[in-house]
């Protein structure tokens, strides 16, 4: 994970100082690219053990269209938890302890952390079990499972996932095998607009690489989630049309580390990393769209300790 660590160093180093929407202040910068050759092993980090369950099950959710995060909870993945919060706590319906900036002071004030934890186990809960809960509460908009799956436009609705295996198979040196996630008449109703707005698809010699193209990148918190999602669905799109997989390029717009990921990101860059693991998938007559985490698999993982950090919301 070489790539990783220069980024980090880069940021470090050449980075500026910026404000941004949460108030927590990054160092920034601009145009960055990676580039992760999938034949040498799966891009899981082991500088920080970085948990791949979840990150196999949000991508399968992205693939099945969804946008509830109802189905993440039963799947015990909490990677969308406090952007569902978020709408709760912020509703006219909310009326518990003043749940503002949960994020860096459940970290900061153990007090505030164990009535946040209350709060926060209070709403999954009704989650699972109101039905209208959930809908109203659970739900985080359009985001990429709507836009992957169901992108509407007029009175068309446009599975882009599907259209990209057809036209993989069908014409493999087409220059369209693209997806987008930013849809500008729906972003308003996102939760959280796609960091991850677009990738290309790319076969030669009989194998499969994919380019993303990521506006904003969390560089110690997201991106190690982001490369190993896109490098999994590589895999995945390439066991649906027979191909091998070739190589991930990741190519990020404003590329940050939070102020207060400062000393996370220099503990992680003072360790060496060790042997990339190895990806199995177990697809036998399924589609992709039905797999479950069942059938997939990660050998030979060995990662450094994982690392706490606030999430910025």
């Amino acid at each position: 994970m070489k790539q990783y660590l220069d980024l980090c160093t880069h940021i470090l180093e050449n980075g500026t100082v910026k404000q941004d929407r949460t108030g927590t202040g990054t160092k920034s910068v601009f145009g960055y690219q990676m580039r992760y050759n999938l034949q040498e092993g799966f891009p899981l980090m082991t500088t920080k053990k970085t948990a791949f369950r979840l990150i196999a099950t949000e991508l399968l959710w992205f693939l099945k269209g969804n946008t509830n995060i109802r189905t993440l909870i039963e799947d015990r993945n909490p990677i969308w938890d406090e952007w569902g919060f978020e709408r709760w706590v912020k509703s006219d319906e909310y009326v518990g302890p003043d749940m503002t900036d949960f994020g860096r002071r459940s970290l900061e004030d153990e007090d505030f952390a164990a009535i946040y934890k209350v709060e926060m186990e209070n709403y999954k809960k009704q989650i699972i079990e109101d039905d209208q809960f959930a809908e109203r509460y659970g739900d985080l908009g359009p985001i990429y499972g709507k836009q992957w799956r169901s992108w509407t436009t007029g009175n068309e609705v446009i599975d882009q996932i599907d259209a990209l295996i057809k036209g993989i198979k069908t014409n493999p040196d087409s220059r369209r095998h693209i997806v987008t996630a930013w849809n500008p008449s729906e972003v308003k109703d996102m939760a959280l607009p796609p960091c991850h707005a677009m990738f290309q698809f790319y076969v030669a010699d009989g194998k499969l690489s994919c380019q993303l193209y990521q506006r904003s990148a969390d560089v110690f918190l997201g991106v190690p989630f982001n490369i190993a999602s896109y490098a999994l669905l590589v895999h995945l799109i390439a066991e649906e049309c027979g191909l091998k997989v070739g190589e991930f390029v990741h190519t990020l717009g404003d590329a940050h580390i939070y102020l207060n990921h400062m000393e996370q990101v220099k503990e992680q860059l003072s360790r060496t990393p060790r042997e990339l693991p190895t990806l199995r998938i177990n697809l036998q007559d399924k589609s992709i769209f039905d797999l479950t985490i069942a059938d997939i698999e990660l050998e030979g993982y060995d990662p450094h300790p994982k690392i706490k950090a606030p999430i910025a919301v």
